[in-house]
């Protein structure tokens, strides 16, 4: 399975944006997270395309919780999109990539006073309301601030979507948004037009994450336009967005088929269409907040092969192969986290016929497994792993567990490989951390970090030792 401008080359090696990968790993070192530069940039002109040819207002943000960098950030503004941000690193990044603050949303369930002073200050495009302690703790920074803002109501429609349960976010027991079934989402809007402060500009539902049909989504919209019918009847207040989230899914694996953007934009437009012409209602402008549907595709992670061996499987007659890698749960805890599942194929031979069924493993203290039965070519120690579809989900999750480095990013285009994040030194895992006087070195020793080694040493009790 080939994505974006993924091929291979004459060599057999394969190649993303004109860069070998082979080459990418040799300068760059291994894991490393590769980003298809074009593959996303088309990804966000096509996806605007589909929906600018079918619904006449779009407000297309780009959902960084995928994957943000200062990097990613201008890229996404330079393809004209909006950006949602979920927390105070999200928007802090973005204002420090000078993305347009206008273009900016803000997200999340349990927002500080520190996120909405930020967000108020820098005059963002609006804040998504999540509850209404948030609305309250708004209320009083906007006031303090003597300032507006722009607010939309999270919502939740209660649908249940086909998808992994801890990434479901639309039915009616979540943490997420207010209730429409029970009145609070009308209520909300009703407070939000009493309060100083706030401009109501529209509705907010997001119903789940990987989700490979439009069926929840169809369902969700004909719920919100019920939803901004009462408002409208109740309130008189336009409503001037709706925004029905993100949660298109991407093809992990070649079997995978989620709705092209064309598709998925035919079903979601037709049906908002048809609902608002029943119900008596203007067009509002069509917000949505695709992330991974971006971005996932053009991710590949490149391990290099490290440890193989073959051992029985006890359960049945058999045995099986482990084919270690030098990365694992530090750079993909999906697979730990979802069961998510990927494909991937050697780099190195990339022409050659996958053949044998082998299980990929990470390298941490844990069964990190990272790929049940992977078919690959033959695999030898020093062979190159490309793992697909890694863009979404990965860098943004990523952990330094078990004190690995947290792997480097780059941009490929054109033959071109840009880096984008350096990979974290050693110095960099300690550099925040600082010792107690009663822990610091007490003799001249310069082993460890201001000798503390020698300090543990001479306070070690008789039946502990550190060996030098």
């Amino acid at each position: 399975m080939l994505l974006g401008t993924q091929r291979i080359d004459a060599q057999g090696h394969l190649e993303i944006g004109g860069c070998d990968t082979t080459r990418l790993a040799a300068e760059f070192g291994t894991p490393l997270y590769v980003m298809d530069e074009a593959a996303i940039r088309a990804n966000c002109r096509r996806y605007r395309a589909a929906f600018e040819a079918r619904y006449p207002q779009n407000a297309i943000y780009y959902a960084s919780k995928a994957f943000l960098t200062l990097a990613m950030a201008r890229l996404i503004a330079q393809e004209g999109l909006g950006m949602d941000v979920a927390a105070l690193g999200e928007l802090y990044t973005a204002l420090e990539a000078g993305f347009p603050v206008e273009r900016l949303a803000l997200h999340g369930n349990n927002k500080s006073r520190e996120e909405l002073e930020l967000a108020v200050s820098h005059r963002i495009g609006h804040i998504i309301v999540d509850n209404f302690h948030e609305m309250d703790l708004l209320g009083q920074v906007v006031a303090e601030a003597g300032a507006t803002v722009n607010v939309l109501i999270r919502t939740t429609p209660g649908v249940d979507p086909v998808t992994h349960r801890l990434i479901r976010t639309g039915q009616a027991d979540t943490k997420f948004g207010f209730n429409i079934m029970d009145g609070s989402a009308l209520q909300a809007v009703k407070r939000v037009l009493a309060t100083p402060g706030l401009q109501f500009r529209g509705l907010h539902c997001h119903i789940g994450s990987q989700l490979l049909d439009a069926e929840t989504h169809v369902q969700a919209v004909e719920i919100m336009v019920g939803l901004m019918r009462a408002v409208v009847e109740e309130t008189g207040a336009p409503v001037e967005e709706l925004n029905i989230g993100g949660g298109l899914g991407v093809r992990y694996l070649p079997e995978d088929c989620p709705p092209s953007y064309e598709a998925f934009a035919e079903q979601i437009a037709t049906t908002l269409k048809r609902a608002l012409d029943a119900a008596g209602l203007p067009y509002p402008r069509l917000g949505q907040e695709p992330g991974r549907a971006l971005v996932a595709e053009a991710g590949t992670t490149l391990y290099m092969v490290g440890a193989i061996k073959t051992v029985p499987i006890t359960e049945a007659p058999g045995a099986r192969t482990y084919v270690a890698i030098d990365g694992g749960m530090s750079d993909n805890p999906r697979p730990q986290l979802y069961e998510a599942a990927y494909s991937c194929l050697l780099a190195n031979k990339a022409d050659q016929s996958p053949d044998e069924v082998v299980t990929i493993a990470g390298k941490h203290c844990e069964t990190d497994i990272l790929i049940w039965n992977a078919r690959l070519a033959r695999p030898e120690p020093g062979d190159l792993l490309a793992v697909q579809t890694t863009g979404a989900y990965n860098y943004v999750m990523a952990s330094n567990y078990n004190r690995f480095l947290r792997p480097a990013i780059v941009f490929v285009a054109d033959g071109q490989a840009d880096l984008i994040v350096e990979r974290e030194s050693l110095e960099d895992l300690i550099q925040r951390e600082r010792l107690p006087s009663r822990l610091r070195a007490t003799s001249t020793s310069t082993n460890g970090r201001n000798g503390q080694e020698s300090a543990l040493r001479s306070k070690a009790p008789s039946d502990f030792s550190i060996q030098a």
